[in-house]
Parts: structure tokens; sequence; C-alpha cells
């Protein structure tokens, strides 16, 4: 609770970071802001390809695979961000930290919900795809929709916390989340439907929350439904528990940083 209570002291220092991350992540580029709706359309033309077309083993298996594959990459590209980016928080922010003092927490936070804005943005470009497909919305099922990111944004920064801490003391771990991230989404059913997972492997799954949360997502854009809430509670549960840990973690190493930076 102290901890709570001192984040919320710094809250307006939080918001200040968020708005200089968002301001800065495209400044001199041409295009500006507007990359954050043209990455993931980029993103989702090569998937697309890949899967739906060189691949089609993968691309066969669901209808409609582009719109299948958009709504479960815009969760996965926060989340991703949000564990490298944030993993590189505490070192890139060390001028800061050794000048004053203020809770160490805020500068992952600070990281995590920059990417969680502008994954919120890029849903601008989900809705948009799924009208122009002619998809259609379930207005109900989507009202679910915020629960549902609060709970990948618990995990997410639990799991910032978590790197950003150890980095501080083995700073090969930012490269090494890199490769983890990578294998780890296609340990997740992104690119392909959790349908085609054998089921000697989906106890394995299910012990991954990413599992349950893109799950849940597919479940509300793609099926158009309300997501099922056995699975919503038990990616609720594992996104609490990280984060718990995370802030354990994290306390207890931060004590020497401005030693370590």
């Amino acid at each position: 609770m102290s901890t709570i209570k001192e984040l919320y002291e710094y809250r307006q220092m939080i918001f200040s970071l968020v708005k200089k991350d968002l301001r800065g992540r495209y400044k001199g580029s041409v295009l500006g802001f507007m990359w954050t709706f043209i990455n993931p359309l980029l993103q989702l033309i090569v998937y697309s390809l890949v899967f739906g077309h060189f691949l089609t083993a993968v691309g066969n298996t669901v209808e409609r695979y582009s719109l299948h594959l958009f709504v479960a990459l815009i969760p996965w590209i926060f989340f991703s961000s949000s564990v490298t980016t944030g993993a590189a928080s505490i070192v890139a922010q060390k001028e800061l930290i050794k000048k004053i003092y203020f809770p160490r927490m805020v500068i992952p936070i600070a990281y995590v919900t920059s990417c969680f804005v502008n994954m919120l943005l890029s849903f601008i470009v989900v809705f948009a795809v799924i009208i122009v497909t002619g998809a259609g919305i379930n207005f109900l099922a989507v009202l679910t929709l915020p629960v549902i990111m609060i709970v990948e944004y618990v995990f997410a920064l639990g799991m910032s916390l978590l790197a950003s801490a150890i980095t501080v003391y083995f700073r090969d771990l930012e490269h090494i989340l890199s490769i983890v991230t990578m294998a780890w989404m296609y340990l997740t059913p992104v690119v392909y439907a959790k349908s085609v997972v054998p089921k000697k492997y989906l106890p394995l799954f299910n012990l991954n929350p990413m599992t349950h949360i893109i799950d849940c997502y597919r479940t509300v854009l793609y099926h158009k439904q309300i997501p099922d809430l056995s699975s919503l509670l038990l990616a609720a549960g594992l996104g609490i528990f990280f984060l718990i840990f995370g802030t354990m973690v994290f306390n207890k190493l931060q004590r020497h940083f401005a030693e370590e930076l």
C-alpha cells in the first residue's frame, strides 16, 4: 500500500514521461505520428503474405485469415514492446536516477503505459479493418475489451518490472529478451488458431498468460462473442501473480540501482 501511495503522489511525473515518450517516438521522421497506424498495417501485410499465401497450411486453417491475425497481432505488439523497451527503461534513464529521488518504479510504468496508449490508437485501425471487411461487430462483446486490456496491461507491467530490474545487473538480458519474445510469439496462438494446437500440448500452452489474453481478444473481435469467463479469470490471476512477483523483485533490487548504473 505504501508503494501505491507513493506512486500516486508521483502520478504527474508518470504522465510527463508518457507524453515525452509518445512525442519522441517518431520525432524527426517525415510521417511522424502516422507510423502508429502504418507500423501495424505493414506487419499485417507481411504476416498475411507469409502465413496466408506462402505457408498456406497455416492460412487455410481459418476463414478471413488477415482479420484473424490482425486482432491478435496488435495486442501482441503491445506486450512484446512493453517487455523489450521496459527492460532497458531503467538503464536508459540512469542520469535522471542519479540526480534526483523518485520512486524508480515510475520509469517502467511510464514505458508500459506509453506502449498501452499506442495500442489503443492502433485499435482504430483494427476497427477500421473490421468495418471495411464487413466482418461485423458484437457491441455487447466489445464492452468486455477494456477488461481484457487491463488484464494484459497488468501482466505486461509485471514482466516489465521484473525485466527492468534484472537488466540493471545483467545488461545482456535486454538482447536476450528480443529472442525470447520472438520465440514466445510462436508459442502463443497469434499467427495460428489455438484449435490447431495438439491436445497433449494444451496444458503447457494454457500456462502462458498470453494464450488466454489473445484468445479473449480473438473471441470478441473475430468470433464476435463474449469471452469465456474462466479463461479471462485465469489470465487475470496469472497477470496479478507476475505483477506482485515483479514488484517484489523490483523493490528488492532497486536499492543498489544508483551504484550499478
